[in-house]
């Protein structure tokens, strides 16, 4: 992953949620602002881009996006829960129609049991109401690229979100309908099997 990579995802996303009317919001705490940095290096992002919350420590977390005390206490600033409370603090505080946020350990210390280097939370939070979450276990590849491949994770989770939600495919469900219809068989064996009766 490179800076390049960012470079042409912000573009696209830029674009998809400029034809959408989409705006954006960020929360980061392991990228220090990467992810807001990317996207307003563009020129015209202002239209897409609202804010972006560096909440480094958890007192940040709880003051600027409203995360449960109980819910650092208990799970931890990396984990699912705190990360899906970031995104969803950043929406409503923000009152755009995405919000990413990261969370992680991006080394070379800060490692706990369970928690190595490398792993990060990342969380998309909708104004429809839609979170995605994506756990991401880097490894120790250097603090940099853990913050670089955040960031571009990050960019492809407000991507796929910014698409729209998933619609079923009606194809499958009209040949689920067509099958009963097809198979009569028995019937046609049936006819078949009756024999006049004998006097």
């Amino acid at each position: 992953m490179s800076g390049s990579d960012a470079r042409t995802l912000s573009r696209s996303l830029l674009d998809l949620c400029r034809s959408r009317k989409l705006t954006i919001a960020t929360a980061e705490s392991c990228t220090g602002g990467l992810v807001a940095g990317a996207l307003t290096d563009i020129p015209g992002s202002s239209d897409v881009i609202d804010r972006g919350f560096v909440t480094y420590s958890n007192d940040a977390k709880r003051a600027m996006l409203g995360v449960e005390a109980d819910t650092l206490a208990t799970f931890g600033a990396v984990s699912k829960e705190a990360a899906t409370q970031m995104a969803v603090g950043a929406l409503e505080r923000a009152g755009v129609d995405l919000a990413v946020s990261i969370t992680g350990i991006a080394g070379p210390g800060g490692a706990v049991p369970g928690k190595p280097v490398g792993l990060v939370h990342l969380a998309v939070a909708a104004r429809d109401g839609r979170i995605t979450h994506r756990e991401c276990r880097f490894g120790a590849i250097g603090r940099s690229a853990v913050r670089q491949r955040s960031v571009v994770e990050a960019l492809r989770m407000l991507m796929e979100m910014a698409r729209g939600p998933k619609q079923a495919k009606p194809k499958r469900a009209a040949v689920s309908r067509i099958r009963p219809r097809v198979t009569r068989s028995p019937r046609r064996h049936a006819a078949k099997g009756r024999r006049p009766p004998r006097g």
